[in-house]
């Protein structure tokens, strides 16, 4: 039996519902029956601007470690659930977790499917801290709260995002493209601070009495990326 086999056995007993379209399972084959596994060599990402980034393999080799090793607890690891159920609505992370006991749901939209991966792991590091387990998955983290916690788990699925869209080739999302970009180009805390003012209101009167005319800066980058408003500023997307 291969790995894949194996992983996906678990998934059924668990009774877990998560995305068809693993991250992984794939390159988890391939390995298992070659026995070497090989990271694809990554591409070059670009959104409708002409905007790119590009990743360093050495970077996505660590990444892949921690990546590969979360997404097989997430499917066998019988003491939690993390659910995937299709939306027909554009949501970032935070919009489309809601937790309940030892059970994390996530909305995943139906024309991304393959973003099901990475809010999957948003839905889990969230699950793991309410089960006061993020030692497990994030031990950096462990300790934090509010702000401080939230960006230490949206850089992380930044990175995920990165390695899933640069080594896999996963199609694009909006909402976590602009949350790849905007980290990868230094304006993570402006990211979040402008898109969830009145969740995180005093840490965003800190950064923009820290960091004068920054929200200009960001508000200007990210229209030239994207070519809309960033999100907290533009109206939200309908269905």
């Amino acid at each position: 039996m291969s790995l894949k086999s194996s992983l996906f056995g678990a998934m059924e007993r668990s009774r877990r519902r998560i995305s068809g379209t693993l991250l992984i399972t794939g390159a988890l084959a391939t390995a298992a029956c070659a026995g070497a596994y090989s990271l694809p060599a990554p591409r070059p990402l670009v959104v409708r601007s002409g905007a790119r980034l590009f990743a360093d393999e050495g970077r996505l080799a660590e990444i892949d470690v921690w990546v590969r090793e979360q997404q097989e607890t997430i499917i066998v690891d019988p003491s939690f659930w993390i659910i995937e159920n299709r939306s027909s609505v554009v949501m970032y992370p935070w919009q489309a977790l809601t937790i309940s006991g030892d059970t994390a749901v996530v909305l995943v939209y139906a024309s991304a499917p393959e973003s099901g991966s990475i809010l999957s792991f948003y839905g889990h590091y969230h699950l793991m801290d309410t089960m006061d387990r993020l030692d497990e998955v994030l031990p950096e983290a462990v300790g934090t709260e509010g702000y401080e916690l939230e960006r230490a788990i949206l850089a992380r699925i930044s990175d995920a995002w990165l390695y899933g869209r640069s080594a896999f080739d996963m199609a694009p999302y909006g909402p976590l493209d602009e949350l790849l970009f905007a980290n990868e180009n230094g304006y993570l805390d402006a990211f979040i601070l402008t898109a969830r003012p009145e969740e995180f209101e005093e840490e965003r009167d800190t950064w923009l009495q820290e960091n004068p005319g920054r929200d200009e800066e960001y508000r200007r980058w990210f229209q030239g990326a994207f070519e809309v408003e960033p999100p907290g500023i533009r109206e939200p997307e309908r269905s």
